[in-house]
């Protein structure tokens, strides 16, 4: 995590949390930033530090509950508002008006968030696995698949419980990382996301379903076919709830890890899609 080719570490000071994040790339380049899922951190973007780095400003964060960020006590701290406006703050932080955000799993939520919240801000969105609020609750709505699947959102409600499951057998749950850092930094944090979006759920399950609030900046969505624990079928789903112009790419044999199982081909797709909308425009003063 210390190779020099990935970029070099840096701080944010935001007004209540401090964010630890990698950039490698020019400072005069439009800025690309990352936003890593559960139960992550800046690293599971290593692949897209080297390859976007020669033509973007590429900076990969850690969200606050990870990694080196802060990690403030209380599930009210890591609602999905409190979260899109790290990423506001942080891109004025880093000296930018605008970026292409790009966002995993729990990433994901946050960037489809910060897309329709902020639009401004943002350019193009690229999210990898993570439905859109609205398709999530409308294919949730229509059986019982993605339900099945989503299970562990209610276990992760029970106090201290979940903490001890992740941990058990070495954090045999997180051999998929190659790394224990997780447990030397704890699992309340990350899992506060899970527990703030069902006790604080007006941002994410009404406020984000509104006509008003629908993604118009182009958007890629790039689907591992053999996910685990999200139905294929959201995708398309999700597609459906952008005004603007919206690409999907699906890949066979690939898991919900999709940036670190099939890094050549989500590369691949991304970079075809930044190309193809690529405007000529200086993100960052």
């Amino acid at each position: 995590m210390q190779d020099p080719s990935l970029g070099v570490h840096g701080y944010a000071h935001l007004e209540d949390v401090r964010l630890h994040y990698v950039t490698n790339g020019s400072e005069d380049k439009p800025l690309l930033l990352l936003v890593h899922g559960f139960p992550e951190f800046w690293y599971s973007w290593r692949y897209q530090l080297k390859e976007f780095h020669d033509n973007y400003r590429v900076v990969a964060v850690d969200q606050r509950g990870y990694g080196d960020s802060d990690k403030p006590n209380g599930v009210h701290n890591y609602t999905v508002a409190t979260l899109v406006s790290d990423l506001r703050e942080l891109v004025t932080t880093l000296g930018c008006k605008k970026c292409t955000v790009v966002g995993h799993d729990w990433g994901g939520i946050i960037a489809w968030a910060f897309a329709q919240t902020t639009p401004d801000m943002v350019e193009r969105l690229i999210i990898l696995n993570c439905p859109s609020s609205a398709a999530y609750v409308k294919h949730c709505s229509n059986g019982l698949s993605q339900l099945k699947k989503s299970w562990y959102m209610t276990l992760f409600q029970v106090p201290r419980v979940p903490e001890l499951f992740l941990s058990t057998e070495d954090y045999a749950a997180l051999t998929l990382f190659h790394s224990k850092t997780y447990g030397s930094n704890g699992f309340t944090a990350p899992l506060n996301y899970y527990r703030a979006l069902l006790r604080y759920p007006q941002f994410a399950f009404i406020r984000l379903q509104s006509p008003q609030l629908r993604v118009t900046c182009p958007t890629l969505i790039i689907w591992g076919c053999n996910d685990a624990a999200l139905d294929k079928e959201l995708a398309a789903l999700s597609a459906e709830t952008v005004e603007g112009d919206v690409t999907v790419k699906y890949i066979e044999d690939c898991s919900h890890w999709t940036q670190m199982d099939r890094p050549e081909e989500v590369n691949k797709y991304m970079r075809e899609f930044l190309e193809k909308t690529e405007k000529k425009t200086i993100c960052c003063e």
